[in-house]
C-alpha cells in the first residue's frame, strides 16, 4: 500500500507540473500559450480627469487593459509640470494620452513620434469668455487676455489659429497659462483672463456659475468643422517610433483595449460612462455629477467609435500648423499616424469601422 501511495502521489505530481507548465506558458489574449509575463506599460495623460481624455481611465476601470493582456500604469500631467507628450518623448513614460497635433510638432523638430490610435475627431474645447470681455467670436481677440492650459500647448496653438483666421497676430493679444478646473475658473472670476479655452467639466462649471459663455465651440466634430475647416483629430495615443518598433505586441494590446473602450462609449449613455469613472472626476468642488453628465451628453459626439483617423483630419492639422509658422515641409501625413493597430483591433473584435479613414493625402 505504501508503494502504491507513492506511485499515485508521483503521478499526481506529474499532472500538477504539467498543468503548471500549461498555465505559465501562454501567449496572446486569445488563449494561445506564452512564457512571457503580462507586459507593463506606462502612460501619462494630459489631464486624466478632463472629459476629452476620459477613454484612457475608462479602459482601466472597465478592466480592458488587463483583458487584452497588458498591465497599464496611468499617470496624469501636473500643473506646471512636464507635459504628457514631453514625458513620452523623453522616455519618462512609454505612451502619452495627448493630441495628435503633437506628432507634427515633434517631427518638425526631428523627433519621430507617431499616433497609434485616434480617439476623437474634435478638440472638445470651448472658448469661454466673460460677459464683461465683449468677446463673442475669435474676431474679437485683439487686445484681450486669452487663457490656455499651458504656453505652447495644443490650446495655445488652437488659439493662435483662430486669431490668425481673422488677421490677428500673436502679438496683438496676451496668452496666459490657466490650466483647467479651479485655476481656469479663478482666472475668469478675478478678470486676469477675458477668455479661457477649456473643456468639460470646467465648461459646465463656468456656465452654471454664469461666469462665462461660449464664444467658439470646438467641442464636437460639427463645431470643429465649422470653425476649423474639417474634422480636427485631437485625443490619441502617442509614442516614440523606436519604442513601438521594439514593443509591437504591447502597443497592439493597448490599442485593442482602447478600441474596445471607444466601442463601449459609442454604445452606452453619458450616465453609464460617468458611473464607471472615478467619483472625483465626475463630482467635485467645481461640478455636480448631473452637470458632468449633461456636459458629456452634449459633447459625446467628439469621440470616434473605432479608433480610426478620420479622412481629411491630418490635412486640417497640417494646414493649421503651417498657418501658425510650423515647418511641415519635410513631414508627410502618413509618417505621423498609423491605422495598422486600430484595424487589427477592430478585426479582433469583429467591429465594422464606421469612420472614413484618412489616407496618404490626409
Amino acid at each position: 500500500m505504501k508503494k502504491r501511495t507513492i506511485g499515485v502521489l508521483a503521478a499526481a505530481g506529474m499532472v500538477a507540473l504539467s498543468l503548471a507548465a500549461c498555465s505559465s506558458g501562454g501567449g496572446s489574449a486569445g488563449g494561445s500559450s506564452s512564457a512571457a509575463p503580462m507586459p507593463t506599460v506606462k502612460m501619462m495623460v494630459g489631464g486624466i480627469d478632463k472629459q476629452i481624455y476620459l477613454p484612457y481611465q475608462l479602459a482601466q476601470n472597465l478592466g480592458f487593459y488587463k483583458k487584452y493582456g497588458v498591465n497599464m500604469e496611468l499617470s496624469t500631467e501636473q500643473n506646471g509640470g512636464v507635459g504628457a507628450e514631453d514625458a513620452m518623448a523623453s522616455g519618462q513614460v512609454d505612451l502619452a494620452g495627448a493630441w495628435y497635433i503633437h506628432t507634427v510638432d515633434f517631427q518638425s523638430k526631428g523627433k519621430d513620434v507617431i499616433n497609434l490610435v485616434q480617439l476623437s475627431g474634435a478638440p472638445g474645447e470651448r472658448e469661454m469668455c466673460s460677459p464683461k470681455s465683449g468677446v463673442t467670436s475669435a474676431a474679437d481677440f485683439k487686445g484681450k487676455n486669452l487663457g490656455v492650459t499651458d504656453l505652447g500647448s495644443g490650446t495655445d496653438e488652437l488659439t493662435q489659429f483662430l486669431a490668425a483666421q481673422h488677421g490677428i497676430s500673436k502679438t496683438q493679444y496676451t496668452t496666459i497659462a490657466v490650466h483647467a478646473g479651479s485655476t481656469a475658473i479663478a482666472a475668469i472670476q478675478r478678470g486676469s483672463a477675458d477668455c479661457v479655452m477649456t473643456t468639460q467639466p470646467t465648461v459646465g462649471a463656468l456656465l452654471s456659475q454664469h461666469l462665462a459663455t461660449t464664444a467658439v465651440d470646438l467641442a464636437t466634430t460639427k463645431g470643429a468643422t465649422k470653425a476649423l475647416g474639417g474634422a480636427w483629430p485631437a485625443a490619441g495615443l502617442l509614442a516614440r517610433a523606436d519604442w513601438v518598433k521594439s514593443h509591437q505586441d504591447a502597443a497592439q494590446k493597448v490599442v485593442d483595449a482602447l478600441v474596445a473602450t471607444m466601442h463601449w462609449i459609442s454604445t452606452h449613455s453619458a450616465t453609464d460612462i460617468a458611473n464607471k469613472l472615478p467619483q472625483d472626476f465626475v463630482q467635485n468642488a467645481t461640478i455636480s455629477k448631473q452637470q458632468y453628465i449633461d456636459g458629456l451628453t452634449q459633447d459625446k459626439g467628439q469621440f470616434l467609435p473605432d479608433g480610426i483617423m478620420p479622412a481629411g483630419g491630418p490635412k486640417v492639422i497640417f494646414d493649421m500648423e503651417k498657418t501658425i509658422g510650423v515647418d511641415t515641409s519635410k513631414i508627410s501625413y502618413s509618417s505621423t499616424f498609423t491605422q495598422k493597430y486600430a484595424d487589427a483591433a477592430n478585426k479582433l473584435e469583429g467591429f465594422t469601422p464606421t469612420t472614413k479613414p484618412a489616407g496618404a493625402n490626409g
